[in-house]
């Protein structure tokens, strides 16, 4: 039987944040399986630590959403840096993902991580169509749309209110007509965000990735800051996301136009193991 660990990321309180599996030695688990468990776990991600391919890094992961696998993602690399540190490694981390290694350090309970690859701009989509998928009206809207990632994509707007924010309502027939306009999206997943100073209120939405609404995104509040960051001076600031759901989350965000660190805590909730 395979031993599962999971945490709530981006809180330092059980029930808080964005809940993440943690599959500690999944090198025994048959490639078919690992779908079907991040698919029966139905959380935002799950992460699967593996022996590292280059012995002078920690661990190698693989994170999966409820449908497919992708090659970057926030949550799941603060939970395994998290999960890692408990299980002995760190506090220094050199961690093996999809898109290139990840330096990252862990101790207390919590993590941060350095992510240098490129920003991407893919799209900008119409704000007529990116206001429907949000149910909301064009004149919430403060910003015109940009999609951009960094290894995963996610359309920003910023919106003229905190209220607007609060009252967004998600139509799914505007995402499939929006992933259809912008397939290099993959899912049209979409972060509005207001911002108050040093703060940003954030809320991420991928109703077609099987995640109606995720209450902490760590890759979506990295490629915002190397947005808000562009090509001038560093952006620092603290992401709330998750408080409209009932699952508080905070991410701390220091961007330049090279890099940006993601931190935050993460907590043990539950632990067991696979039978099958």
């Amino acid at each position: 039987m395979t031993r599962y660990l999971t945490y709530d990321v981006f809180t330092d309180r059980p029930f808080g944040g964005n809940p993440l599996a943690v599959i500690p030695e999944a090198q025994d688990l048959p490639e078919p399986r690992l779908q079907e468990i991040a698919r029966e776990f139905n959380y935002s991600e799950t992460v699967f630590l593996y022996p590292p391919e280059d012995p002078a890094h920690t661990a190698r992961l693989r994170i999966f959403t409820p449908v497919a696998e992708v090659p970057f993602a926030g949550h799941p690399t603060i939970g395994a840096a998290v999960a890692l540190a408990g299980l002995g490694h760190g506090p220094q981390m050199r961690l093996e993902l999809k898109i290139g290694r990840i330096d990252a350090v862990a101790h207390d309970g919590r993590a941060h991580f350095v992510a240098r690859q490129p920003l991407e701009i893919l799209a900008r989509p119409a704000p007529d169509l990116v206001a429907a998928a949000l149910g909301l009206a064009r004149a919430d809207l403060a910003g015109p749309p940009v999609m951009a990632g960094m290894g995963l994509a996610f359309t920003f707007t910023e919106l003229a209110s905190r209220a607007a924010l609060s009252r967004i309502a998600t139509d799914l027939a505007a995402f499939r007509a929006g992933n259809a306009l912008h397939p290099a999206g993959l899912d049209f997943a979409q972060a509005p965000y207001w911002r108050d100073g040093d703060t940003i209120h954030m809320r991420m939405f991928a109703p077609l990735d099987n995640v109606p609404e995720d209450p902490a995104t760590g890759s979506a509040a990295a490629a915002l800051g190397r947005l808000l960051a562009g090509t001038g001076d560093r952006a620092v600031f603290t992401v709330h996301q998750g408080d409209d759901m009932g699952r508080p989350s905070r991410i701390s965000v220091t961007a330049t136009p090279e890099a940006v660190t993601i931190g935050g805590a993460a907590v043990r909730v539950m632990e067991g193991r696979l039978v099958t």
